[in-house]
């Protein structure tokens, strides 16, 4: 379960023209007053998030902590990975010099590990607000290479709605924003040597290792509060609506004797996820209902619900990704706990060797002030995570360093 998010709330009573500008004149010298303060807390809050999530080294995703080998060998897919590898980097030659310092890691750096949902968190990088158009139009060509136009759309629609979050804030643009998203490169973009690349920001986090013709991309996190935009710039937009349809229909689809088995609670008051950041080495054990227990067209739901998430990789590799998923599918968990109406709030679980996705509405978090402290459809986070090590591609790089000890 994530750790509680700061927001800020403010309320204007002002009754005459006088006291607005009066009262506004105030505000803004007393935020500014407030900035630094409020900078180092943030730096406080991040420092001590970091000491607690890495004081482990990486292991991985587990049941009862113990790590499955042999299920990522290093293998030639025969999907071409160049076109990642010339956008990133056209994008680190569009980065002046001080930014592509401070954007440039090693590819086996403790910087991959460093994402977080929260948007206090201070991050590494370049952001989308720093960048002039030029470098923000490369950096979107990163994107693109590398994601589905599904993938694309998702985080674009997050950001988005990030700008929203601020318009329900009192246009509080200094702590929520489009363009408050950082993006790091670990290792040289390379055909045959490792490298790859993190998106992080506010409910939106993307890791994305290669290693020639290899991708994994996890841990990814996707979420919004709010999820759909009732009003502001981006009226109409909506993000996560899908996989929540879905997993509900899955659920309905059970029988009783099937749902008896999926259904770990129907009480649903709170926050429910564990695998979101700096929570690299979950220990996890299978509930729910095995998808060997599922009828042939539940299976296919099964299936389609999780090719939701997967599908937001460049297309040719979700494929890939898809196959490896399916060789697990009779050993792949659906967890539920919440409600079965239309209109319920819940959680589920998708767990098997080989891939972990979480969905989760969650309680209000910088949305207190228009929201009961309950979960709502407005404010939905997602998780996946690539169990047994490979979370960041880290399996596939142990295999590489073995093999040629003289990278390492």
């Amino acid at each position: 379960m994530s750790p509680a998010a700061t927001i800020c709330k403010r309320t204007h009573a002002c009754t005459t023209v006088g006291q607005v500008v009066l009262f506004t004149t105030f505000a803004t010298v007393l935020a500014f007053a407030q900035q630094p303060d409020r900078q180092e807390r943030f730096r406080e809050m991040s420092t001590r998030a970091e000491q607690r999530g890495l004081a482990e080294p990486f292991r991985g995703v587990t049941v009862n902590g113990e790590l499955v080998f042999g299920l990522y060998p290093i293998e030639s897919t025969g999907v071409s990975t160049e076109p990642v590898v010339e956008a990133a980097g056209s994008f680190l030659d569009a980065l002046t010099d001080q930014q592509r310092s401070a954007t440039t890691f090693p590819v086996d750096d403790p910087e991959w590990r460093k994402w977080m949902n929260q948007h206090f968190y201070v991050r590494q990088g370049v952001s989308f607000r720093e960048m002039d158009e030029a470098q923000r139009q490369a950096a979107f060509g990163l994107l693109h290479a590398s994601l589905s136009a599904k993938g694309l759309d998702m985080t674009r629609d997050i950001m988005r709605l990030n700008h929203t979050l601020a318009e329900l804030n009192d246009d509080n643009f200094d702590e929520y924003g489009e363009w408050l998203y950082w993006i790091t490169v670990m290792g040289d973009p390379s055909s045959s040597e490792p490298w790859g690349w993190q998106l992080d920001g506010h409910h939106l986090a993307i890791n994305y290792f290669v290693l020639a013709d290899q991708v994994v991309m996890s841990p990814v996190f996707a979420g919004s509060e709010p999820t759909v935009a009732e009003a502001g710039r981006y009226a109409g937009t909506a993000v996560l609506q899908e996989e929540q349809d879905q997993g509900l229909a899955l659920l309905q689809s059970l029988n009783d004797a099937q749902r008896h088995m999926a259904v770990v609670e129907v009480s649903k008051d709170g926050n429910n996820n564990v695998g979101e950041a700096f929570s690299d080495n979950v220990d996890l054990e299978y509930v729910g209902i095995p998808g060997a227990l599922l009828s042939s067209g539940q299976r296919t739901r099964l299936k389609e619900l999780i090719a939701l998430y997967v599908d937001n990789m460049r297309d040719e590799h979700a494929t890939l990704r898809m196959e490896q998923v399916e060789a697990h599918l009779e050993d792949t968990y659906f967890a539920w706990i919440g409600g079965s109406d239309a209109d319920s709030v819940f959680y589920y679980r998708i767990f098997s060797p080989v891939i972990l996705i979480e969905f989760d509405h969650q309680s209000p978090a910088n949305l207190r002030h228009l929201y009961p402290a309950q979960p709502n459809r407005q404010h939905i986070h997602t998780v996946v995570r690539t169990p047994n090590g490979n979370d960041y591609g880290k399996d596939l790089l142990r295999q590489h360093y073995a093999e040629h000890p003289h990278v390492h």
